[in-house]
């Protein structure tokens, strides 16, 4: 009898300490992992954006994706821009810029686009991950976000049915955006 009670008491204390290492590890998960998304607004407006010399004119349809390293907004779409990279290969030149005086590196999965060490224009992007698209006449048909929301994928995505409709040399003008998303300042923060 005195075994059973010990067996069921020693059980008690494994399950108790279990079921504690659980928590804790749920617990710390939950605060090194997990974030609240705060929603940002952000007004695009592409007035003053300029492909440079080299790049102006006729040509390919021409996406830019504008990204700082130490955004985490930026994980969230990057899954996203792989599969762009994959379904308009050949038909679409991909460039990134990366935000001045930022440090780090895209995934190598998105190593095949070309990097711009500038855009004219680009100091007055308000914030980040953001794409400009210039179509075949060296128009620009599209600046702002990827989509509006915490993360981007291909089914709330701005950026296919622009892609397609310029593909499909229909016309598109939507270089002035307002959008609520997962955004990061592209502009430094001048502290007071």
């Amino acid at each position: 009898m005195k075994r059973l009670t010990l067996k069921k008491i020693l059980i008690g204390i494994a399950l108790v300490l279990w079921l504690g290492s659980m928590v804790t590890g749920l617990w710390w998960y939950k605060t090194r992992f997990i974030r609240p998304f705060n929603e940002t607004t952000a007004v695009f407006s592409g007035q003053q954006l300029r492909l440079p010399a080299s790049l102006a004119g006729a040509g390919k349809i021409r996406f830019v994706h504008f990204w700082d390293p130490a955004c985490p907004c930026n994980v969230g779409n990057q899954q996203h821009l792989v599969e762009m990279l994959e379904r308009y290969n050949g038909e679409v030149e991909f460039y990134h810029l990366q935000k001045p005086g930022s440090q780090g590196q895209l995934p190598k999965a998105l190593s095949s686009m070309r990097h711009l060490s500038t855009l004219p224009g680009s100091e007055h992007l308000p914030a980040s991950p953001a794409v400009a698209i210039w179509d075949r006449t060296g128009h620009l048909a599209y600046f702002g976000p990827y989509s509006e929301g915490a993360v981007c994928n291909s089914s709330n995505s701005f950026i296919e049915p622009v892609l397609d409709a310029l593909l499909d040399n229909r016309p598109v003008a939507a270089a002035n955006t307002l959008a609520v998303g997962c955004f990061c300042d592209w502009q430094p923060v001048i502290s007071e």
